[in-house]
């Protein structure tokens, strides 16, 4: 019944983003002499907030189709090139770009789409050609399409991998980290010649043993059994995903905001602030920000459970127990595949140390192939967007892209 009260409680709020969006149009339109007054920008700036807060999100747009600098705009060519029941493979072209390299992004699978790594791709596609997994809202997803846990997920990273060729750079965003070590030393194992000529891991839980957080404390403080009790539902009749067991999206997006509430207060009143004194900048920043965070998207239940028990409960991976599909998981099997981990200092889901702990695993590989980058300043977001992933995070991935180019 979760599911169904959820749905209830949005269409319960209908009238009132009705009456907020009218609010908000009748104070701030200039033909209202209202909308000139003190309390006309108050009136108007509290029905933004407010519509903003209760607004019913769908998928994001990639929201970009060009490139522009001062030699003009110039296109940015976006096409499917690859679709499984529970994933397209984007492409992202940019013909200007000198010299590109083969980048598979991992997005992560957590209860956000994969257009929260819009600036990701908008940094990257000037250099290079992106290939973006967009994981389906399992919801979409009819029932009888099957199941899909961390084994199909290793599954369909390892068919990217060898779909992009062995000259291809893979690039796992927070969640897929420690599955797409994985899934290189699964190919390692094989000695497949599609194996990456490098891995870049970023901000995930290769080892959430090595550094606690508030996400490690939870996992550990319940049995497997409270979470598939507790934070799974299933799908509503009204979805095409009708019967399938999820963890539902609105669920993640409630546990990301309780883990930092205050913040979230602080920003809707410093926009508040904003709009009132016309700072339009800051006021759209805040807003196209909300508009990600907001949309969320649906996890198979089985893929959750799997990663509650196998990332952070039993830790496999680290511990050298980790089996997929009856082939153990043995990353000191990796030695063509060059490492680089990126961490935040201020990262309160992957704390530094757990990603960095995927080196020690790739025991085989040789010196000169491995690197760690540890940002300052900069929280899970930052590593990934922002400034700070533009001027500082980026160039160091580029660069180590650069060096291990078709090197075994």
């Amino acid at each position: 019944m979760l599911y169904n009260y959820f749905d209830m409680q949005n269409a319960a709020l209908g009238p009132m983003r009705a009456m907020a969006q009218m609010t908000k149009t009748y104070f701030s339109h200039p033909m209202m002499p209202l909308s000139r007054t003190y309390l006309g920008k108050i009136m108007s700036a509290g029905a933004d907030v407010l519509e903003g807060v209760i607004r019913h999100r769908g998928k994001p747009e990639w929201g970009f189709q060009a490139l522009t600098d001062e030699n003009g705009t110039h296109p940015i060519d976006l096409a499917r090139v690859d679709h499984k029941p529970f994933a397209d493979l984007i492409r992202f072209r940019y013909d200007l770009a000198k010299n590109p390299k083969k980048i598979l992004l991992v997005s992560p699978m957590s209860g956000h789409f994969a257009t929260l790594l819009r600036g990701t791709v908008l940094t990257m596609v000037k250099d290079h050609e992106v290939y973006v997994t967009d994981w389906a809202d399992a919801s979409s997803v009819p029932a009888s399409d099957g199941a899909f846990g961390l084994d199909d997920y290793i599954q369909y990273i390892v068919d990217y991998i060898r779909l992009l060729g062995p000259d291809v750079h893979v690039i796992a965003v927070c969640q897929p980290a420690p599955l797409v070590l994985a899934a290189v030393a699964l190919l390692a194992g094989e000695n497949d010649p599609c194996q990456p000529s490098s891995m870049t891991l970023m901000g995930g839980p290769v080892d959430p043993g090595a550094a606690e957080t508030e996400v490690t404390k939870l996992a550990d403080s319940q049995s497997l059994s409270w979470f598939k009790e507790n934070l799974t539902a299933s799908v509503p009749m009204q979805y095409p995903g009708s019967g399938r067991r999820v963890y539902p999206g609105f669920m993640q997006l409630a546990a990301f905001i309780s883990m930092n509430s205050f913040r979230h207060v602080d920003a809707h009143m410093q926009h508040f602030n904003n709009l009132i004194i016309g700072d339009g900048d800051s006021a759209e920043s805040h807003t196209k920000f909300y508009d990600e965070y907001l949309s969320v998207m649906d996890v198979t239940a089985e893929f959750y459970l799997d990663t509650i028990q196998h990332v952070f409960q039993e830790r496999s991976l680290p511990k050298g127990t980790m089996v997929w599909k009856g082939i153990p998981v043995d990353p000191s099997k990796i030695r063509k595949t060059a490492l680089l981990t990126v961490e935040g200092e201020l990262d309160d889901i992957s704390a530094p140390g757990q990603t960095e702990a995927a080196h020690d695993l790739c025991s085989s590989l040789a010196q000169g192939k491995h690197k760690n980058h540890i940002e300052k300043g900069v929280g899970h977001y930052g590593i990934f967007n922002g400034r700070k992933w533009r001027e500082n995070i980026y160039p160091v991935i580029n660069d180590f892209i650069e060096k291990n180019q078709n090197k075994s």
